[in-house]
């Protein structure tokens, strides 16, 4: 029998509440099943002025909690050394440690802590997100993103991504060697309650006898725009009795927010601008017949929103962009479609309105798999390094 490996995650603390934080906690979870885990978080992962949710930083919407077994430390501050250095203290105890990449603003903790390690550690970098859009749009911030995304991975020993085409792009950009990076799939998001539709459409008040959902995040690239445009070119027979529902905060995309209260079909439209908690995220999947995640041609993640739509089973219209086409590529239920064409968003909505089916999850995506990829990975290195 196995000795378990003793393993590290890092990761945002629930006040800076986004996707990474959902996936850390998911990824822990399931990790223990196989692992000794342990969790540092960042608890001031960044000045607050710059994160883009920081009306919320600080409120507790996550209902989704560290499993029992996990011990959690939360004291990272991207200010203090102190805490840097306790981090190193706690890293070193470790046989392998996992540092998730979404942003450049930890990567002078993760430096501080991989200088100390002297590559005598094991450090894995997951590639959450291989670029983020905000900072790649911002000269000053990307330079940085691209000077830290090179030197972080060059202290470490190997890499995780979630597709090939994120694989890809992380050699083009920051000139890993293809060998070190195994490629291990993003989770489902399978801890939401399924409700009855009737009662979910009954709490929200929805008439229409049809509902398509966005759901996450509004920014420029979840091309949240098209599907509106989309929407309204379906038959006007249809859209009598079917409601577009546009649910979650509106980070860097005010312009689609603007253009569903100007729509000829506004009231069809519902337009949900803020976070949505955990509590009222089952409601509005339960509720709806089909999730749109209508990316743009810049997009290159994995959708990780359509992950929580094929844990229901619904119907998913996607755009066949970057890992979107892998991610949701062995999903039965998916229709795709080019990106940024709301001309095929339509055709996609007429041809799947009234569809009641129901399909199955790819098994693959189900973290129990994910684990036991995760354990293999770490073993085969540590085999590795006891052979050096």
């Amino acid at each position: 029998m196995h000795n378990p490996v003793r393993v590290l995650v890092f990761g945002p603390s629930k006040r800076f509440l986004s996707g990474i934080t959902y996936f850390t906690i998911r990824l822990a979870n399931a990790l223990n099943g196989v692992m000794n885990v342990q969790v540092v978080q960042f608890r001031h992962m960044l000045p607050k002025f710059l994160f883009p949710g920081r009306k919320r930083v600080g409120e507790d919407l996550l209902n989704e909690r560290y499993e029992a077994g996990i011990k959690t430390y939360d004291f990272l501050d991207w200010f203090n050394p102190f805490s840097w250095a306790r981090a190193f203290s706690i890293t070193r105890k470790a046989d392998a440690v996992v540092f998730p990449w979404w942003t450049s603003s930890v990567a002078h903790m993760y430096f501080f802590i991989e200088l100390l390690c002297r590559k005598k550690k094991i450090i894995i970098i997951e590639y959450h997100e291989a670029i983020d859009p905000l900072e790649d749009s911002i000269f000053i911030l990307s330079l940085y993103a691209k000077l830290m995304g090179k030197i972080i991975p060059s202290l470490a020993c190997r890499y995780v991504a979630h597709t090939r085409f994120d694989r890809d792009l992380i050699i083009g950009r920051y000139h890993l060697p293809v060998e070190k990076i195994s490629i291990i799939p993003h989770g489902l998001y399978d801890q939401y309650k399924k409700i009855g539709r009737a009662e979910a459409k009954e709490a929200l008040s929805i008439k229409e006898e049809y509902v398509i959902l966005f759901f996450g995040l509004l920014r420029p690239f979840k091309g949240v725009k098209f599907l509106i445009e989309g929407f309204e070119g379906i038959p006007k027979e249809l859209m009598a009795n079917t409601r577009l529902f546009i649910v979650g905060e509106a980070w860097e995309d005010r312009e689609s927010v603007d253009r569903a209260r100007r729509s000829e079909y506004r009231d069809n439209i519902t337009v949900v601008d803020r976070y949505i908690s955990d509590d009222e995220v089952s409601l509005y999947f339960s509720a709806s017949d089909v999730f749109v995640a209508p990316y743009t041609r810049e997009s290159h993640d994995p959708s990780a929103v359509a992950h929580i739509a094929m844990s229901y089973g619904m119907p998913v219209i996607a755009s066949r962009v970057g890992g979107i086409k892998e991610s949701l590529g062995t999903y039965e239920g998916t229709v795709f479609v080019e990106p940024e064409n709301p001309g095929e968003i339509a055709k996609a909505i007429q041809a799947l309105h009234g569809d009641r089916v129901r399909y199955p999850v790819p098994p693959e995506l189900r973290w129990n798999v994910i684990a036991q990829q995760w354990d293999d990975l770490i073993r085969t290195i540590m085999q590795e390094e006891m052979r050096q």
